[in-house]
């Protein structure tokens, strides 16, 4: 019988904490449903709920366009309803500059899409990118790096493999100064003319001695004086290299005025805009006040990896 009775015990001991954590579980839960009724029903939540429709932006898939080729998709925007509520309870009242916003990421990518060149970035993205292709203009580098760095810029800088050979030092400078380096093949041929061994060659001589000299490895590629055919750009995405064009040329290898130079660019930027400039004297006489003119129509510039990447 005591061996019976223990066995017992033992059950009902069971049975209580059992109940005893369902019964937390429970309280718990309570607890939970109440403060998020509780939350529900304040006004203020209510209202940023209702808003938050307002704000929201729908995510645009990657693409292939007839005219511009590739187009770089780019993040939604959604409200953060809860974390809102939070940054606002305090004041009590609705404040749109309190807002949290989460990015929702497109359907389609980039890397879904064939190889294709990318002329711009996305047109709702507030942002430009200054490229500078570099196979000569030297004496005119320094002076831009400084007017970059002054104006807290990040260009990206397509370099021929040749000239980085030939001038590893500025090659390394370029890099330490948080600029992008790209492909610009290596010895400045004509691309659309060469045969697909040339082509592999210029491309894999040029990756190798900017690894070598920089340590980074490109990942875009920007064919000399954007001659290329479509064997081009496949073969440049063999070596995991986006093969970049541009949207506004500054033409400054004509050695326009610096005004010329400026009023030709801010006609033309737009939102994602790509601007093709080059170390020459007229560009590194124009480039602080064109980066003055970009940056007061609102636009943020920075690297054509950071354009074309899908964050807002």
């Amino acid at each position: 019988m005591k061996k019976f009775a223990y066995i017992a015990m033992i059950i009902l001991l069971g049975v209580l904490i059992v109940n005893n954590s369902l019964t937390d579980q429970y309280l718990v839960k309570l607890k939970g449903d109440s403060v998020l009724t509780s939350k529900k029903a304040d006004p203020l939540y209510e209202e940023i709920s209702l808003k938050a429709k307002e704000y929201e932006k729908p995510a645009i898939d990657a693409k292939i366009d007839r005219v511009w080729k590739t187009i770089p998709g780019i993040n939604g925007l959604k409200i953060d309803i809860d974390a809102s509520y939070k940054k606002m309870k305090k004041a009590g009242e609705f404040n749109e500059e309190r807002l949290v916003f989460t990015e929702v990421s497109p359907s389609i990518h980039l890397t879904d899409l064939p190889p294709s060149p990318i002329y711009k970035g996305n047109p709702e993205k507030q942002m430009v990118s200054l490229i500078i292709n570099v196979a000569w203009g030297n004496e005119y580098l320094s002076p831009m790096l400084a007017t970059l760095k002054k104006n807290h810029v990040r260009a990206t800088f397509f370099l021929e493999g040749r000239w980085v050979k030939n001038n590893p030092e500025l090659a390394k400078i370029i890099v330490a100064a948080g600029h992008e380096v790209g492909n610009h093949s290596y010895t400045h041929p004509d691309m659309k003319r060469l045969s697909g061994a040339m082509l592999r060659q210029e491309i894999s001589k040029t990756n190798e001695v900017i690894k070598a000299t920089t340590g980074k490895v490109p990942t875009l590629l920007a064919p000399p004086s954007g001659s290329m055919r479509d064997e081009v750009v496949s073969i440049a995405a063999e070596y995991d290299l986006r093969t970049i064009m541009w949207s506004v040329d500054t033409i400054d290898w004509q050695k326009p005025t610096p005004e010329v130079l400026i009023q030709r660019v801010v006609t033309k930027v737009h939102p994602g805009a790509i601007v093709l400039m080059h170390p020459t004297a007229s560009t590194e006489k124009a480039l602080d006040q064109l980066i003055k003119e970009i940056k007061g129509k609102n636009f943020e510039l920075d690297t054509v990896s950071e354009l074309i990447s899908e964050e807002r």
